[in-house]
């Protein structure tokens, strides 16, 4: 019997199985869309449908570097950090960084909807629904990001995939100083979490933003002072933030009598390299996501009722 590519669709909105399984069941069913729910169900393969409604903000973040020019960096999620331990798992994060890396997508709906690498009569959307049934926890491919440069690129992971880094520099010179150099400073991102290159790069409205909640803290901690006074003390407070928040203006962990801007001009003295960050991507796993939280004595007195 011949099937239809409406029914494939229709057989897989209703159970979230892959297109190929879909398609697999209607041919052993005849067609039958109730027979070839069942048929998935009995296979297994609608587990991954009842995992979806479940919180997912563990998981790993890779990055891939391809001849110093290119990088990109992915977030995958899975319920509990557990899996995050999972070679199967782990296996899949590469490859789907190794897809992010070359695929011609703005996004991760655009992602999903790429031919698997690995097998190209699946999508990646097919093979993450077949990892999340394989692993038994819902599993999701949360972001990525691409960087092209025409200096050089460094990536750096932390805690075993617990946060991803790209460095973005502009240099004529790419050597093992150089390099060097840029994987400190992409240390340096995960360590101390800026949301800015530098000054240039911070928006008006993060600083009016900002201005109004230290004003109304300096007002309140000192009620007394005339205003003038309080509009000095508001400047120095966001300096003082702008220097924690812009990474070329960060205190260097390494060494703390140098920003981030002297260090990296340092290197590029001692190099010769004109040599410049020029912007970074850092990834956290789980960053904003509602994290799960296990009540078990919750559970157990559920299951007592």
């Amino acid at each position: 019997m011949a099937i239809k590519a409406s029914q494939v669709k229709e057989l897989r909105e209703m159970t979230g199985a892959g297109m190929m399984d879909c398609k697999k069941a209607l041919i052993e069913t005849n067609g039958d869309m109730d027979e070839a729910v069942e048929y998935l169900r009995k296979a297994g393969i609608m587990k991954a449908e009842k995992k979806q409604s479940r919180i997912a903000a563990e998981g790993l973040c890779d990055v891939i570097v391809k001849d110093d020019k290119e990088a990109v960096v992915v977030e995958v999620n899975s319920e509990t950090d557990f899996v995050a331990k999972n070679e199967v798992f782990q296996t899949f994060v590469r490859q789907v960084a190794e897809q992010a890396l070359e695929a011609d997508v703005p996004d991760v709906e655009g992602l999903l909807l790429q031919a698997w690498k690995e097998d190209p009569s699946k999508t990646v959307a097919d093979v993450l629904t077949e990892k999340t049934a394989t692993i038994g926890e819902k599993l999701s491919i949360r972001r990525f990001e691409k960087v092209v440069s025409d200096g050089c690129v460094v990536s750096y992971i932390h805690g075993g995939g617990r946060i991803g880094v790209i460095v973005d520099a502009e240099t004529d010179v790419v050597n093992d100083e150089v390099k060097t150099c840029l994987h400190n400073v992409a240390m340096q991102v995960a360590a101390m979490r800026p949301k800015y290159t530098s000054r240039e790069e911070v928006d008006q409205e993060y600083l009016d933003h900002e201005k109004e909640i230290l004003k109304s803290q300096a007002m309140t901690e000192n009620p007394e002072k005339p205003e003038n006074i309080i509009e000095k003390m508001i400047i120095g407070r966001l300096n003082k933030e702008l220097k924690e928040v812009c990474l070329l203006d960060q205190v260097y962990v390494q060494d703390s009598d140098l920003t981030v801007a002297k260090y990296v001009q340092k290197v590029a003295k001692e190099t010769g390299a004109n040599l410049s960050i020029r912007g970074f991507v850092r990834f956290e796993t789980g960053e904003g996501l509602e994290k799960r939280q296990d009540d078990f004595a919750a559970e157990v007195a559920a299951q007592m009722k």
